[in-house]
């Protein structure tokens, strides 16, 4: 009887080992498999940029002239995302030239001289490729359509020419502007054809669109103000309830508007701006002016009401080469706009050289740099709150 009760509580103890063995393998995979979860997370999460791409360090930091901004939380979109998204916009983008300007010195004329598509975003690409989404207005068209508009002036570039915003590290481009039908309707489905075709977002007018970045979905909207003015209200309301009925996280709403070589927005751009955030736009950039204007902070988002003139073959050389690139970095949680965002502008100058316009926008550092952040400050000057 000894040996067999022994024998029972030997085999008892060995059962137990068993069990805890059991218990110890599927506590140990379990916290591997959370380490594995964790990791893959914040690799994404810090991963940042667009994918391939090496953020900015040193030298190339310091150009950045950097503000903080409050922004509000907007509402929950549909991909209950949680992600960084880094955005970069400028402004009048266009590729070409008028038949009418002298063929000796134009943008075609550089372009040929050049023989390289990457010479014009050259000396601006390595703040395009360290974000996340970068976006211009296209102000033009990339066609071969012989029908020109009867206007002043109608630009027109090759349909080649959108391997320039490629090799610039450009995203997205809006169309909703006073030259997107230059060469008519026909040169218009052009160039969505050719941006397009080159891996480059287009959007404008009915054409509103949800992209997906970083696990982002963010929706672009693009109206363009100069026919209508107020009256272009209600279809822009329309499109951002139509990018967020889409899921959008993120909402952008892009405008052409304002006054040339004015300064300062007018009432109809003011309303415009704080309608499109009251309705759930995250961020506003606006363009035409060719010329910088302020930077309002208006119910905790930004509108910048004038980005200014980029890699601008309209003007062969414009009196004001001063521009700047608006940068924002969001910060997403469950799908939904933190209150923490932050922006910054990087002062630059439409041309390389100050005699003339080379087509080729550079960051501007020291003295040149502050002269023209400052300008962007004095501009912003009491439009928040207004």
């Amino acid at each position: 009887m000894d040996g067999d009760l022994r024998r029972r509580q030997k085999e008892k103890r060995y059962q137990e080992r068993v069990r805890q063995v059991r218990r110890n393998r599927i506590i140990l995979a379990a916290s591997a498999a959370a380490v594995i979860l964790i990791a893959a997370l914040a690799i994404r999460s810090c991963a940042g940029g667009k994918s391939g791409q090496q953020k900015k360090t040193g030298a190339e930091e310091s150009v950045l002239s950097s503000s903080s901004a409050a922004v509000s939380t907007s509402s929950s979109g549909g991909s209950g995302v949680t992600a960084d998204l880094t955005i970069s916009a400028a402004g009048d983008c266009t590729l070409g030239t008028d038949e009418n300007f002298d063929p000796s010195y134009s943008f075609d004329t550089v372009c040929r001289q050049q023989g390289d598509p990457s010479y014009f975003f050259a000396n601006v690409r390595d703040v395009f490729s360290s974000d996340d989404l970068s976006i211009v207005n296209l102000e033009g068209t990339l066609t071969e359509a012989t029908q020109r508009a009867d206007k002043t002036y109608a630009f027109k570039g090759s349909p080649e020419y959108a391997k320039i915003l490629k090799d610039g590290s450009i995203e997205a481009v809006n169309l909703a502007n006073n030259h997107s039908h230059d060469y008519g309707d026909q040169s218009y489905e052009d160039t969505i054809s050719n941006v397009e075709n080159a891996g480059i977002t287009s959007f404008g007018y009915d054409r509103s669109r949800v992209i997906t970045v970083n696990g982002v979905k963010v929706g672009l909207v693009g109206t363009y103000e100069l026919k209508d003015g107020i009256g272009c209200k209600d279809e822009m309301l329309d499109q951002i309830q139509s990018v967020k009925k889409q899921g959008a996280d993120l909402v952008i709403a892009s405008f052409h508007w304002g006054t040339e070589r004015e300064n300062y927005p007018d009432d109809v751009q003011k309303e415009l701006a704080h309608a499109a955030v009251d309705a759930g736009a995250d961020l506003v950039l606006g363009h035409h002016p060719h010329v910088l204007q302020g930077i309002e902070t208006y119910n905790g988002k930004q509108i910048v009401y004038s980005l200014g003139n980029f890699c601008f073959g309209g003007n062969n050389d414009p009196s004001d080469k001063d521009t700047m690139i608006y940068r924002q970095t969001f910060h997403i949680i469950n799908g939904t706009v933190s209150s923490d965002s932050s922006y910054e502008t990087i002062p630059c100058s439409i041309s390389s050289v100050s005699d003339r316009n080379n087509f080729q926008p550079t960051v501007l550092t020291g003295s040149e740099k502050e002269r023209v952040q400052a300008r962007i400050d004095k501009y912003s000057e009491g439009l928040s709150g207004s």
